[in-house]
């Protein structure tokens, strides 16, 4: 596997791939946060075009991504996370709206947990998923990063102290 990181808005992500395509996007907080196993070798060059298109995404210029990528799960977590890049920029569906999308309109909380087991956030959108009160539901990089990413594909400006929180050490970062 090759890693690489990428300052962004939002933090440092790390960026991991191997042969067949983008496998991983790690954020620096939040509950899927995991530091990269020794063994996977730095290569900074494998990753102009992921580079390129999240700068893109964050700078308000691309509503899709075009890469190749290569989540490794079931059958069922990969169909959701096709779903996922179903939802239009800027919009939102709850987890039961996702299920029934799938034909299985009684398995929100399946949906949910393969949504959060995502392991490319941002560019397969689960942040882009919320509960069936409209309330912002969990989100491994954390509630304020997801609050953020939605803010900002609506085209509603940055969140005042996104950065502060941070790092002030909030590593869920609870909004």
């Amino acid at each position: 596997m090759h890693i690489t990181t990428h300052d962004t808005p939002i933090g440092t992500l790390t960026l991991a791939a191997d042969e067949v395509g983008l496998r991983h996007i790690i954020f620096p907080q939040g509950s899927r946060a995991f530091a990269a196993p020794e063994h996977w070798l730095p290569n900074p060059g494998r990753f102009d075009a992921v580079r390129q298109q999240l700068d893109e995404y964050f700078d308000g210029s691309r509503q899709h991504f075009s890469l190749p990528l290569a989540p490794n799960g079931t059958d069922f977590q990969n169909a959701v996370w096709q779903a996922l890049t179903s939802i239009d920029y800027a919009s939102t569906c709850s987890y039961g709206d996702l299920a029934r999308r799938l034909g299985k309109p009684g398995a929100s909380r399946a949906v949910g947990a393969a949504n959060g087991a995502n392991p490319l956030p941002i560019i397969i959108p689960c942040h882009r998923v919320i509960g069936a009160s409209g309330r912002l539901t969990g989100f491994g990089g954390g509630l304020l990063t997801k609050q953020w990413l939605l803010s900002h594909e609506r085209g509603e400006g940055q969140l005042f102290g996104f950065e502060a929180t941070i790092q002030a050490g909030d590593p869920e970062n609870r909004v």
